[in-house]
């Protein structure tokens, strides 16, 4: 039986396994169906994780993660959880999409979140043709072209100004007048002369051939603007990544709240003890690297405390 099992693979849980295998956790076994780095792996630029003076890129900071992190004897298994159910002598049973099952005495979830859909006509018929969530992974291909991002928090104009260096204009589209991002990053992306705003609008619907996406119907105030475009990049929120807590009879393994974050005190437990939750998925969460590095160091060592307290499961 494993002392730990983490689910997800990005800062969140690979703290919570550098934190619970240094703090003397023998057998700790981190889930991650990729490899580990999670969704900051996308970002263009980050420019605010404290001690690093350069701005680099996701991928860039996440670089030593891993190898930090398994140093004291984190094992990584790249499968994917399909299900967490807990078990009536309390310990949990992790059940993989491959169709074996591990067993643990506690659990950290750190499964994260994923961009949210806009909701326009033609989004899904033509996401990875055109319409896409990563201007790290696909700007290039828009070089010395017009692109539209559609977004107004800090992800939506910090990677307008990523592309703002790859295309030959970025048109930014934000259903109010003022944005929610930084200020600083709202400075930077006013003066930016290859940044053209369009404010007060909403994607109507995209449109394009089996080539892929050709232009955005922009409504903006009830007038219809044309926008001849190859590419629309997404940026409008995360959903919680909570599958892995869904019982077969639909309900939570633990509470969670009306949008399905997980409800955790600041011990980062779960309502069921023994089962903590770190990162993005979680209530609350601020979505920033250093804050879910936090959560998951916090999780790591209430865990070692629990397992101390615990002692060896009593058969049923």
């Amino acid at each position: 039986m494993l002392d730990l099992a983490i689910i997800g693979g990005g800062p969140a849980g690979l703290t919570a396994g550098l934190y619970a295998t240094r703090g003397g956790l023998k057998n700790v076994v981190m889930f991650e169906k990729g490899m580990p780095g999670g969704q900051i792996t996308q970002s263009s630029e980050v420019e605010n994780y404290p001690g690093v003076c350069k701005v680099v890129t996701g991928m860039e900071l996440m670089e030593c993660w891993p190898e930090q992190a398994m140093r004291f004897g984190l094992k990584h298994e790249m499968e994917e959880v399909r299900r967490i159910k807990r078990e009536c002598d309390g310990s949990f049973t992790i059940e993989l999409a491959s169709g074996k099952s591990e067993k643990a005495k506690a659990v950290i979830v750190c499964t994260g979140s994923t961009p949210k859909r806009a909701g326009f006509e033609g989004e899904e018929e033509f996401l990875g043709r055109g319409v896409s969530t990563c201007a790290t992974c696909d700007g290039f291909f828009y070089k010395g072209k017009e692109v539209a991002v559609l977004g107004g928090g800090d992800t939506a104009l910090e990677e307008a100004l990523y592309l703002a260096n790859i295309v030959e204009k970025v048109y930014l589209i934000h259903r109010r007048d003022k944005f929610r991002a930084a200020p600083t990053t709202v400075e930077r992306v006013m003066k930016n002369p290859k940044i053209e705003l369009i404010l007060n609008a909403n994607v109507k619907r995209v449109y394009g051939n089996e080539m892929g996406l050709e232009g955005v119907i922009i409504d903006r105030q009830g007038k219809e603007i044309d926008l001849k475009v190859p590419g629309l990049f997404v940026f409008v929120g995360m959903n919680v990544n909570n599958d892995v807590l869904k019982q077969e009879d639909g309900s939570f393994l633990c509470d969670v709240n009306e949008w399905g974050e997980v409800k955790v005190n600041l011990k980062m437990e779960t309502s069921v003890p023994g089962l903590y939750a770190a990162g993005d998925v979680r209530e609350f969460a601020p979505k920033q690297v250093v804050c879910a590095a936090g959560d998951g160091a916090t999780a790591a060592i209430n865990v070692i405390s629990y397992i101390e307290k615990i002692g060896e499961l009593q058969p049923c």
